[in-house]
């Protein structure tokens, strides 16, 4: 059994490497190297404790490196008390890394919904048959005249953000957790593209379709982005089934599913902003151009967002300066050989 001078003189020979364990736990982020020193320092740490535990009469030196090694044995699991800096690091990390990764998804879905709409918007105005198919012609021209602006203006501002903002987010969501179907996300952008397109033809039809761009673009551009970006990453899950590359297919699907919710919570508030400016903004009497400049803002901000913020967070991981986000992002976090 180890006596008290014995406990003093091995407290004093390797308080230096838990103090460099206790500042590599306190660092927000690690390097390659550091990590590996983390590990390293980890499993000798416990050997210690271990070792106190068995020969050491001294409770308080045990309960300081018990507290020592599980802050350690947390940082290097996730299992983290969450503080605000972790919110930050989350909103300004995480959620662009996510949408960063998913961009030419995105951007692929945009690109095919807006093809679906304009090729039905166009062939609907143009077919007597099809445009008589959405209703006879006097409800058309009051639905042209009437109920599509109507629409903007029926509930009170704040309910009809809640109700927008809720329909939303159930769609959002339908793309985001049945995407690795590809059916569902493909079937609901289709089904929104071609009434989309449809819609635009009734007011084209009716000399209305300028009526029809102030109504749809102060909220619709964020609005409709999000979409893509939900029908995007679904998808992005489903062709990871299919075809998952070197990895495993189940570590393929663990890894990009924790890309999808990360992105579902990111697109939940942006949905919101779309939320805000359709009830708030697109049926308010104030000037169409002060109505498109904050859709094409908030459009704006939605992909700086994405794209600056997301790409530096990719150049981190990269270079191996973020251990914590790659473990969050679905990436083997470095560990000593």
């Amino acid at each position: 059994m180890l006596l008290t001078v014995d406990i003093d003189a091995f407290a004093a020979a390797h308080r230096d490497e838990w103090e460099r364990l206790d500042a590599l736990v306190a660092r927000r982020r690690l390097s390659g190297a550091q990590a590996d020193e983390l590990v390293i320092l980890y499993r000798i740490a416990a050997q210690h404790l271990s070792r106190l535990r068995a020969s050491a009469p001294d409770p308080q030196l045990i309960a300081e490196m018990s507290a020592r090694v599980a802050r350690a044995r947390g940082r290097l699991t996730g299992a983290r008390e969450i503080r605000a800096g972790d919110i930050t690091r989350f909103l300004t990390e995480t959620i662009p890394l996510a949408l960063y990764r998913a961009r030419w998804w995105a951007i692929g879905v945009g690109a095919a919904f807006t093809t679906i709409a304009v090729i039905v918007g166009v062939w609907t105005l143009r077919s007597p048959e099809a445009m008589g198919a959405l209703g006879t012609p006097a409800e058309l021209d009051r639905y042209a005249a009437q109920s599509f602006e109507d629409y903007y203006s029926t509930y009170d501002s704040h309910e009809f953000f809640a109700l927008v903002w809720t329909n939303n987010a159930r769609i959002a969501a339908i793309c985001v957790g049945a995407g690795i179907t590809g059916v569902v996300p493909a079937g609901l952008m289709l089904v929104n593209a071609m009434a989309l397109g449809r819609t635009g033809a009734v007011m084209a039809d009716h000399d209305r379709f300028l009526q029809f761009l102030a109504l749809i673009i102060p909220h619709g551009l964020l609005e409709l982005t999000c979409v893509f970006f939900a029908g995007g990453v679904g998808l992005r899950l489903f062709w990871t089934l299919l075809a998952p590359g070197p990895r495993s297919r189940g570590r393929a699907l663990a890894e990009d599913g924790r890309l999808l919710i990360t992105a579902a919570v990111g697109l939940t508030g942006a949905l919101a902003i779309a939320g805000l400016l359709e009830g708030f903004v697109t049926g308010a009497q104030i000037p169409w151009l002060l109505k498109a400049a904050l859709g094409l803002v908030s459009l704006a901000v939605l992909w700086a967002y994405a794209l600056v913020l997301g790409c530096r967070a990719e150049r981190a991981l990269a270079g191996g300066d973020d251990v914590v986000l790659a473990d969050q992002m679905g990436d083997a976090a470095p560990e000593a050989g």
